[in-house]
């Protein structure tokens, strides 16, 4: 029996290295379809990867061989100067079984390699948070899914707290709220997700708290059924309170109907999925883009009248690079004024932001539906068909 202990490493800790920018070569030995739906990414340069199917590197003689030393006779004639010396190699595959037997044949032969433990399912169901704000009156902090560009943020005060857009593991904001002494008080959705599997409604039931979400967004759009979940109206101008801090309550449709803005402490604007560090939102996911993209215009107008100094927090990324040197995910108001594509092309009127918007519009995820439909209590995936439906990046922003 192999000791998998001795030569595996965590998300945690991969996502530690590839933090520091430490050397890493990444072999990934899932089938081609899957590296390309979603791969190990960290937040500087490419990572040097090579993906080659597992089945590929096996070179059994017979059923009662030890697989190890079929790895290792298989990496010696197909793999042959196209691993490195000179830097560890992480074995990657889909649950971190196959890839063990990779990595000991590898350190059999003289490499330094490890494998992910739990593979790329654990690598998707990791998380991290960083402080984005400390005070004497509150804290707000970012909580990032790396795998799949999610993005959620807590907001705490006199210890007091409120989840922001949290993903379906719940155990992430438990361990940070405890951790700054903290009770989750409620917890908000922006808007009704289509990527990823919310965690609001299930938090809301397991910790006795309101669940807010605005009652546009409380029907699938497509199925046009009304939402099966409990819930708190979230409106235009509303003001909640967390302790010493003030959110209030910004409606900004266009993504979705019901898309909202959390504007904390008149400085952080946590916009759900309006505006992204490098694009915009798509208007497509409801079905109905030609008729959602004028609101999209309207309401990034209306954001474009706040004020330059003011942070914008997204509910997701794209590029897993564009974080800071802290791993947080922001951007001032005005510097997205400046430099985001798809605000810029504000400017040139309506007709012409609508015509930029649906002729960049990416595929359509068939998956979304399905999503969408179980944020709003229409289904109830289990475990596995949960990882089935979140398998792969976030599609949310528009195309580039």
């Amino acid at each position: 029996m192999l000791d998998k202990v001795s030569v595996s490493s965590s998300p945690a800790k991969v996502w530690e290295q590839l933090q520091g920018n430490e050397p890493m070569f990444i072999l990934d030995v899932r089938n081609r379809d899957e590296f390309e739906t979603w791969r190990v990414e960290g937040p500087h340069a490419a990572v040097p990867t090579l993906n080659i199917p597992y089945f590929e590197i096996l070179d059994l003689e017979h059923d009662e061989e030890d697989v190890t030393e079929s790895v290792m006779r298989g990496v010696q004639t197909h793999l042959k100067g196209q691993l490195p010396n000179d830097r560890p190699i992480l074995a990657v595959c889909a649950e971190g079984n196959t890839s063990t037997y990779v990595a000991e044949g590898l350190r059999r032969l003289g490499f330094d390699a490890v494998s992910m433990t739990g593979g790329m399912e654990a690598w998707g169901n990791f998380y991290y948070w960083r402080p984005v704000e400390e005070n004497t009156r509150y804290s707000l902090f970012q909580v990032v899914r790396p795998a799949r560009g999610c993005v959620s943020h807590v907001l705490i005060s006199d210890r007091h707290a409120a989840v922001f857009d949290p993903a379906r593991h719940l155990e992430t904001y438990h361990e940070l709220a405890t951790a700054a002494g903290a009770r989750i008080d409620l917890v908000l959705d922006t808007h009704l997700h289509a990527d990823h599997l919310s965690g609001g409604p299930a938090l809301g039931e397991r910790d006795h708290i309101p669940y807010y979400l605005h009652p546009y967004d409380a029907i699938h759009p497509m199925d046009m059924l009304p939402a099966r979940i409990p819930y708190q109206y979230l409106k235009e101008g509303q003001m909640l309170r967390i302790g010493s801090a003030e959110v209030q309550v910004l409606h900004f449709p266009g993504h979705t109907l019901g898309m909202v803005a959390f504007l904390v402490d008149g400085r952080y604007l946590l916009d759900g999925d309006s505006v992204f560090l490098q694009s915009i939102a798509r208007p497509d996911l409801g079905g109905k883009a030609e008729n959602w993209a004028p609101l999209l215009y309207a309401s990034l107008q209306r954001m474009m009248t706040m004020a330059d100094e003011i942070v914008v927090l997204p509910a997701h990324f794209s590029d897993i690079t564009a974080g800071d040197e802290h791993g947080v995910y922001q951007s001032t108001l005005g510097d997205l004024k400046r430099h985001n594509p798809g605000l810029l092309k504000l400017a040139e009127g309506e007709k012409a932001f609508t015509d930029y918007v649906l002729s960049s519009l990416p595929d359509f995820p068939e998956a979304y539906i399905e999503i969408k439909r179980a944020n709003a209590g229409l289904a109830s995936p289990d475990e596995r068909k949960a990882q089935e439906l979140e398998l792969g990046k976030n599609l949310c922003a528009l195309g580039q």
